[in-house]
């Protein structure tokens, strides 16, 4: 073989080793279940623990009644594309705190990489820990498809149907839509996100923002998440979003 020759497959076979580090740490770090609010394609990898804080405050500070949320969450993946965890919403207002369990699950039924498609399913499940007898436990039921087109800096869109199970006559607000998401890569460890949730409740909001890959497997997303009503409610529902996760193990 000539010098030349076994330099130029030296070369390439260099390249697919980078791509192929490159490709399976993307795979890795994209593995965070969520955008900002909505839940993504993504499903941990089996044996594989992601770990993420979320933190959610009012912004612009009301005058009275401010809120800000604080969420510790954990995710295993437990094989077959499936995975499993549960988060600790802790919600405060002046005078007052209630902090809710949410174990959830989810199943990533359709996986075609060649052509960018992948689609899941999940149930989150809300149930208070404290205040018990002023409150009910329900459930968010979801479907959703994304496409990731190709290229460097390819989009990939989410979109599916949500709705809410277990709910009773004290429910406020929308109990069935839709959920759309966007990531949008602008640069190897940066992409605009954005991610919409329809209906007016709790968990309607418009969120765009900014993801930025981290080192050690890590993500910090910030956004700032703008209510459904917002229209009606003036400024008052709206709050700065932040989210650091981290794969483990």
């Amino acid at each position: 073989m000539s010098y030349l020759k076994r330099r130029f497959t030296l070369a390439a076979i260099g390249r697919c080793f980078a791509l192929l580090i490159v490709m399976s740490f993307a795979q890795t770090v994209m593995a965070q279940s969520t955008l900002f609010n909505i839940p993504s394609t993504d499903v941990v990898a089996p044996k594989k623990v992601y770990a993420e804080f979320d933190y959610f405050a009012n912004l612009p500070k009301q005058d009275a009644g401010m809120f800000q949320w604080f969420v510790p969450r954990a995710v295993v993946g437990v094989g077959a594309n499936i995975e499993a965890g549960a988060n600790v919403l802790i919600a405060h207002v002046p005078g007052t705190t209630n902090s809710y369990f949410q174990p959830n699950i989810k199943w990533k039924f359709l996986q075609k990489d060649m052509k960018g498609l992948a689609g899941a399913a999940g149930l989150i499940w809300y149930t208070p820990i404290d205040d018990r007898d002023g409150q009910d436990s329900y459930g968010l039921v979801y479907g959703n498809f994304s496409k990731k087109f190709s290229g460097t800096y390819g989009p990939r869109l989410t979109a599916g149907p949500y709705g809410f199970v277990g709910t009773n006559d004290n429910w406020y607000g929308t109990k069935a839509g839709a959920i759309i998401g966007l990531e949008q890569p602008v640069h190897a460890k940066v992409s605009i996100v954005a991610d919409w949730f329809s209906g007016v409740s709790a968990f309607g909001y418009f969120t765009p923002g900014v993801s930025v890959v981290l080192p050690h497997s890590s993500l910090l997303n910030i956004g700032y998440s703008i209510g459904n009503d917002s229209y009606d409610s003036g400024n008052n529902n709206r709050a700065l979003f932040i989210y650091y996760g981290i794969v483990l193990n």
